[in-house]
């Protein structure tokens, strides 16, 4: 969930139409309905929007670390290179592991049509 301050979509200093200006800031005034929680106004950032801890992403960045994810984990691949990314890519289907960045069967058939060097 995007926590967004009050009134960002009134005023442009305050990020209407500027994504990076709408940026989280407590509601502060004695009468402000946001900050009362009231019904109909945005949500205010509280205990109870936490990520889900399944959901939260594991970067790999090398085969080691490849080797010891769990299948249940939200496995990522980081910034790594072209070679590196391929035979990160093999061990994962070999392990029959899920990348959730990179679809392991429609990658390794684009590098077979691409160039027969990478397989």
């Amino acid at each position: 969930m995007k926590f967004l301050r009050r009134d960002c979509t009134r005023y442009s200093k305050f990020g209407k139409g500027r994504g990076k200006k709408a940026k989280w800031r407590a509601p502060k005034g004695r009468d402000n309905k946001m900050r009362e929680k009231k019904k109909g106004y945005s949500a205010v950032v509280s205990i109870g929007y936490g990520k889900d801890k399944k959901i939260t992403p594991v970067v790999i960045n090398n085969i080691r670390e490849l080797e010891n994810a769990n299948k249940e984990q939200f496995l990522v691949i980081g910034n790594v290179g072209k070679k590196k990314q391929i035979e990160m890519v093999k061990k994962a289907k070999e392990l029959g592991l899920e990348l959730k960045n990179i679809n392991i069967e429609a990658y390794l058939k684009k590098l077979s049509k691409e160039n027969k060097k990478w397989i």
